[in-house]
């Protein structure tokens, strides 16, 4: 493991939320797909369910999409920004199953403040790792999708096994073309 397990599963969280914005379709159209979004990343805490919590996510997603393939002091920047704006109170919490591991909201604040806290708590990680370079754009053709590279060796290229089957299928025509 590269990092603490509730930092891989913020900076996942962090670029699938990222991705609900890719390929210039909205994934999070309306407070309902943003309620699925949040159970099915078992985000806890409380949930207004209104066009204001969805619109807040919405600039949320802006504001994290300017960190990947930024550089270190934008990113640190942008993590300082959202720690303050989220009044972060870091402490050590066990719940539905998961070890002690870090929350540093309330649970009763709103999602987009827990959840902007919860990346640049991940992302700090990342910066004092420095490790920025974990995360990345899918570098299949006609894919944006951001990603967190956690492999061993820092292989990972593309968002998912479909973007990398693509492209290894292309690659293997093109070579069988060429010779």
């Amino acid at each position: 493991m590269l990092f603490a397990h509730d930092t891989e599963i913020a900076l996942a969280g962090a670029a699938a939320l990222l991705n609900t914005a890719s390929d210039g379709e909205e994934r999070l159209p309306d407070p309902a797909a943003l309620s699925a979004f949040l159970d099915a990343w078992q985000f806890t805490g409380s949930r207004v369910g209104d066009a204001a919590e969805l619109a807040a996510v919405h600039e949320l997603r802006a504001v994290l999409a300017a960190i990947w393939g930024a550089e270190e002091d934008a990113v640190v920047a942008v993590v300082n920004r959202l720690l303050r704006d989220g009044s972060a109170l870091p402490q050590l919490v066990r719940h539905d199953g998961w070890g002690y591991h870090v929350h540093a909201t309330e649970p009763s604040a709103p999602v987009a403040d827990r959840w902007g806290v919860e990346a640049a708590m991940a992302l700090a990680d990342v910066v004092r790792a420095g490790a920025l370079d974990r995360l990345r754009r899918c570098a299949a053709s006609g894919c944006d999708d951001a990603l967190v590279d956690l492999t061993k060796n820092a292989s990972r290229r593309f968002c998912d096994s479909s973007c990398a089957n693509r492209e290894h299928v292309a690659a293997y025509r093109a070579r069988r073309a060429a010779g």
